[in-house]
């Protein structure tokens, strides 16, 4: 059977196998003509459509690259702000310090001042009291010494200048004594 088919096609008939000629030469220029167009009209678009994209990409990566510097330098500006301020704050703090022990040195000046003064005071009246007493003692010994000294002698020593003779008389005898003693 074979046979009589390769017969049959090798007698001038149309061999199925062969492609036709002109069918060929269409389907060429039909390709040809695709061909053009898709070079023409279509490539370009979709390399313009490529560009635009690769183009907002790289716009992209700009835009972050230069956000990201931005970052950057805003955290390194935040990070010497906080690092002034926290320098600042020792600062006063520290400032507060001398300030506190100044005025506890000056508060303790005035009280030692004061202390002093209250004590001088004290004592200068504590010694105008004891002036007093020691007055008001000698007039008191002396008015009982001369009455004493009446009653042993038997007369009266009302003579106020005597009286005073011998109550000074007095004293200074019990003064030396008492000096002497305390030697």
């Amino acid at each position: 059977m074979n046979q009589l088919i390769i017969s049959a096609a090798t007698e001038g008939e149309v061999n199925p196998l062969m492609p036709n000629l002109w069918e060929m030469g269409v389907v060429l220029v039909g390709f040809l003509i695709l061909l053009f167009i898709v070079v023409k009209f279509v490539v370009p678009m979709f390399e313009k459509t490529f560009a635009e994209r690769a183009e907002a990409i790289e716009g992209g990566i700009a835009k972050a690259e230069k956000a990201q510097a931005e970052a950057s330098a805003a955290l390194e500006e935040y990070k010497q702000q906080l690092t002034d301020a926290r320098t600042e704050a020792n600062r006063i703090r520290e400032e507060a310090r001398a300030e506190g022990a100044q005025i506890l040195a000056d508060l303790k000046e005035k009280a030692a001042v004061e202390s002093a003064r209250i004590t001088a005071q004290a004592h200068a009246q504590i010694e105008s009291e004891r002036q007093a007493a020691v007055v008001s003692l000698r007039s008191e010994v002396g008015t009982l010494a001369t009455t004493l000294a009446g009653r042993i002698v038997g007369e009266s020593l009302n003579d106020d200048e005597r009286a005073a003779r011998v109550v000074d008389r007095f004293l200074a005898d019990l003064e030396s004594q008492n000096a002497g003693a305390a030697k």
